[in-house]
């Protein structure tokens, strides 16, 4: 066993220069839980806001962000089967207490002492990382570490969108913003598989071409100021509405999105990456009856549902451009640049070439 492990550390808030590379006790197993050497570890718009700082979010310096993680188990602790050392895992990143009403419910993402890998507890920008042995599913055989790094986060949280929450039916118009990123690119796939009709709403052509290889069934520029306009010109669109919006940006598209929304309809929200302080008009939400459903992350089954998918060829997590674990800072410059389409990954044990 090594003594030392490479991770990159942030010790304050601030820009992309604030990530360091840096040595850091390798960890050890405790009782129900394995180490996990780490193969990729893909960057998510999370790592952004955390290195940036969030209201309320208190870290333990030095903290390592990472919350998509694909490796092989290297070390078990007590109450863990030993067979499972030198499997091959992607982690759930989700982390809950295991016991209480919501977990045991099947909820354990509304667990009181919720945690995402990487955000309020150590992720994956490191070589070793210990977790909980119940956060372990399968690497989908099909997949190489990377591909492996780019599913767990952002195709939990689609299936959450969709699927759990949004209750998806086929037939169904989706409106789906920010094509381009990776939870848009799962959330285009999920919403194909379970039959509905994509509308895909993405900043640039490029990004709309590659929108329509993974079966949007419309496109729309949203970076022109008469996107709305250009929705409701769709056929099957209209004054009607369509049925389910899925909704990341917030503040920026919001009215938007609840006036395209048809009466009886669903917006289901993750996130705000564009601003929270959003404005609704709850006219159009009592009298049309929309509903607003919130949604963050999902439970550890939905994980071994979506790597079955995965593994079957049914869905397949998109990568955009691979970059070394020693090159994170310049890896959170493009992603914030926005012009990816799909997941930007941490190649950490220079698996990308092999």
């Amino acid at each position: 066993m090594t003594d030392t492990i490479t991770a990159i550390i942030l010790e304050r808030h601030g820009g992309p220069e604030v990530l360091k590379v840096a040595q850091r006790p390798a960890p050890r197993a405790r009782p129900g839980h394995v180490v996990v050497q780490i193969h990729a570890c893909a960057v998510n718009r999370l790592d952004i806001w955390v290195r940036g700082g969030l209201p309320n979010l208190r870290l333990d310096y030095p903290h390592v962000l990472g919350s998509d993680i694909a490796g092989v188990v290297r070390e078990v602790g007590e109450g863990v089967d030993a067979a499972l050392v030198g499997t091959e895992v992607v982690v759930n990143p989700g982390r809950s207490c295991g016991r209480c009403e919501a977990c045991l419910s099947g909820w354990d993402n509304l667990c009181p002492d919720y945690h995402i890998l990487g955000e309020s507890c150590a992720g994956g920008y490191c070589e070793q990382l210990e977790v909980p042995a119940v956060n372990l599913v399968p690497k989908p055989a099909r997949l190489t570490m990377v591909e492996a790094a780019a599913f767990p986060l952002t195709f939990l949280t689609a299936w959450q969108m969709l699927v759990v929450r949004g209750r998806i039916e086929p037939g169904e118009t989706v409106l789906l913003h920010a094509a381009g990123s990776g939870v848009g690119s799962a959330g285009l796939q999920i919403a194909k598989l379970h039959g509905a009709r994509v509308i895909a709403l993405a900043s640039t052509d490029a990004k709309l071409d590659k929108a329509r290889e993974l079966g949007a069934d419309a496109c729309v520029r949203s970076s022109d100021d008469d996107w709305p306009k250009q929705v409701r010109a769709l056929a099957g669109v209209g004054r009607k509405g369509v049925d389910l919006v899925f909704e990341h940006v917030g503040q920026a598209t919001w009215e938007h999105s609840i006036k395209l929304c048809r009466r009886g309809g669903r917006v289901v929200t993750c996130g705000a990456s564009s601003g929270w302080d959003a404005r609704t008009d709850l006219r159009h939400v009592f009298f049309r009856q929309i509903q607003i459903l919130g949604s963050t992350m999902g439970s550890k089954a939905s994980m071994f549902r979506i790597a079955e998918l995965i593994d079957a060829g049914e869905l397949s997590p998109v990568v955009d451009k691979v970059f070394p674990l020693a090159e994170a800072a310049q890896a959170h410059r493009y992603l914030d640049r926005r012009e990816q389409f799909g997941k930007v990954v941490l190649d950490i044990a220079g698996v990308a070439a092999q």
